[in-house]
């Protein structure tokens, strides 16, 4: 797999300039196109307390807000981006979650920052995304503005999300000086061992050496992030969880802490 094309999510409410140098960064690496993107929606009709609506008089307001941001990101997106670059800006009032969803199927990779989803109309929720977009998601740590991923961990499960996210991330490995393939021991089983051979076979087949490891104890996603900074990893690779859906997606501990967490850039497919 090879990254030709990547979309770089500017969220309204957060400085623009690192994500943006980030993806900068990484389509020079593998000589792709860079696409810029941001959206924000304004809230539906909606009652208060004392019985009032937003009044169309209000909402306009906002969207004037909006596009005024949504101007300063694009102005700001192309200033930073070489002119030699290949690139190009998208924006739109909607959902930021669901257009950067729609707009993933004109992309290998999608970009997006760490900032929290407090305002889902105005910033993209991970977990929704990732599931989603059907494209693997790089969620860089905050207030970074490269990515080395000079050491990768990749957070191992014998399940197809894990197997995903390996072959999905295959560029960013092949680029590493180090690849520790991990998953927790839990069950103390040998075939656990197995598969982590095979991991590490694929990987060689793809001239990726890897060494493999077991983390002793529980399934804890604070378990996993301790390892990865102990081996000093800057990305980590896994699967997302998703068990079941009724109103929302439900995801297993793990993948939940890896999206909470902001220290160290994610890589996620499912």
């Amino acid at each position: 797999m090879c990254y030709k094309s990547i979309v770089v999510n500017l969220a309204v409410d957060a400085p623009p300039v690192s994500i943006v140098k980030v993806g900068i960064e990484l389509a020079e690496r593998f000589g792709a196109r860079l696409i810029g993107l941001a959206a924000a929606d304004v809230p539906p009709l909606v009652a208060t307390g004392d019985g009032m609506v937003y009044e169309g008089e209000i909402m306009q307001v906002q969207r004037t807000e909006i596009e005024k941001r949504l101007a300063e990101l694009r102005a700001e997106f192309e200033r930073l981006v070489p002119a030699s670059m290949f690139s190009e800006w998208v924006q739109a009032i909607c959902s930021p979650t669901r257009f950067l969803s729609v707009s993933a199927r004109g992309a290998d990779l999608v970009v997006t920052g760490s900032e929290k989803a407090d305002n889902i109309f105005r910033a993209v929720d991970v977990g929704s995304l990732v599931l989603g977009a059907g494209r693997p998601v790089l969620v860089a740590a905050s207030n970074v503005d490269h990515l080395v991923a000079k050491t990768v961990l990749i957070a191992w499960k014998d399940a197809r999300e894990a197997r995903r996210a390996i072959a999905d991330a295959l560029p960013f490995l092949a680029k590493a000086n180090e690849v520790v393939v991990a998953t927790i021991d839990t069950d103390h089983d040998e075939s656990i061992r197995d598969s982590l051979a095979d991991v590490a076979v694929f990987l060689e087949h793809h001239g990726i050496l890897a060494r493999t490891e077991l983390i002793a104890g529980d399934a804890d996603g604070d378990r996993l992030l301790a390892f990865a900074r102990s081996i000093h990893a800057d990305l980590i690779v896994s699967g997302a969880y998703g068990h079941s859906r009724l109103r929302e997606w439900a995801f297993g501990g793990i993948t939940r802490t890896l999206i909470e967490d902001s220290g160290i850039s994610r890589f996620m497919s499912y």
